[in-house]
């Protein structure tokens, strides 16, 4: 592998389309979790001007149960998503928390996928679905992920802050974030450009009020990057000009849209799944989770200073069909010893 390169990552804010249906998905998630431990939810989002609609299959005791909604709980659901709107910020002439329609097609998980899942006296619980997962770790920051994309989160994590604390009232909802570093060594030794788009209020595209929006975006950098980092950087704020129509009236979102920006920035090989609207059982969410944290714990025993991990599964199969290490020549041990 080269050694001197450089490498970009982008994240998103909780206020982009794409995020905004995750987050959707998530509560959903959450809210048939917290009925029954044991319901398997497939929740997708779909986020536009003033509509959300939800698709997907569920299985839920108390809640969904032989083709029939149980009381209440179509008016749960909408309140779930309500409230997700609302605490991300939207309140926006083209998408607002409390006036978006809302439509409801999720409907019953197939018999055929749940006999193949449920555990039984015979047999431990299988598998939602065939696939490869991929966990990553390296030594670069202090969560162990690669200092792109850590940088691009946290500039954005500062800007929701802020915004939702009133420290930047100009700041609305929709926003990206991307760093690029220069690697010598396979460590970054410089930032060579930082891109913020943000979403804003009126008038902040020109004027002292776009010197405004500017400056405060260069402080969040300043604040989050290593000075030393930032001894030759270019700064792209907001290049396209204004930026006042954002969220899923400027665009369409969808669950699952941001798998790289969910994991580890493109560093890493990726499986393909999506984690937002899926529970345990899928592999997808849950397989990635748990190579992660096996990644993350070879890093921080010091046995390597990078690490991969894949793991693959077949639906209704409780066992992994396979295991693989790869610590990217940095090992103490080896690769073998590891698995």
């Amino acid at each position: 592998m080269r050694s001197d390169y450089l490498f970009t990552s982008e994240s998103v804010s909780e206020g982009h389309p794409d995020k905004v249906s995750d987050q959707i998905s998530d509560g959903i998630v959450d809210l048939f979790l917290s009925k029954d431990p044991e319901a398997r939810i497939a929740c997708e989002t779909l986020t536009t001007t003033q509509l959300v609609v939800l698709a997907g299959e569920i299985r839920c005791k108390g809640v969904y149960e032989n083709g029939e909604w149980a009381p209440g709980a179509q008016e749960e659901i909408e309140k779930t998503v309500r409230d997700t709107v609302k605490r991300i910020g939207y309140e926006q002439d083209g998408f607002h928390w409390e006036k978006f329609e809302f439509i409801n097609r999720l409907h019953g998980q197939s018999d055929h996928i749940a006999q193949g899942v449920d555990a039984a006296d015979n047999k431990d619980e299988g598998a939602g679905d065939q696939g490869i997962m991929f966990g990553y770790a390296t030594d670069e920051t202090p969560d162990l992920m690669p200092a792109t994309l850590y940088y691009s989160h946290k500039i954005l994590e500062r800007m929701a802050a802020d915004r939702h604390s009133g420290a930047a009232p100009f700041l609305e909802p929709d926003a990206k974030s991307q760093v690029t570093l220069r690697y010598e060594g396979s460590l970054p030794v410089a930032c060579t450009a930082v891109v913020v788009s943000t979403q804003h209020a009126p008038g902040y595209d020109e004027g002292d009020k776009e010197a405004e929006l500017h400056a405060y975006v260069k402080r969040v950098i300043a604040d989050v990057i290593p000075p030393v980092l930032l001894r030759d950087t270019t700064y792209y704020i907001n290049p396209t000009g204004s930026f006042e129509i954002g969220g899923p009236d400027g665009d369409a979102g969808l669950t699952g849209r941001k798998i790289i920006v969910d994991t580890y920035g493109g560093a890493s090989p990726h499986g393909g799944g999506a984690f937002s609207g899926k529970d345990p059982t899928k592999v997808d969410r849950s397989a990635a989770y748990i190579t992660r944290y096996l990644a993350k714990n070879v890093v921080a025993a010091g046995l390597a200073t990078r690490c991969t991990i894949q793991i693959a599964y077949a639906i209704g199969v409780s066992e992994p069909l396979s295991l693989y290490v790869d610590t990217h020549d940095t090992g103490s041990i080896g690769d073998d010893k590891i698995e």
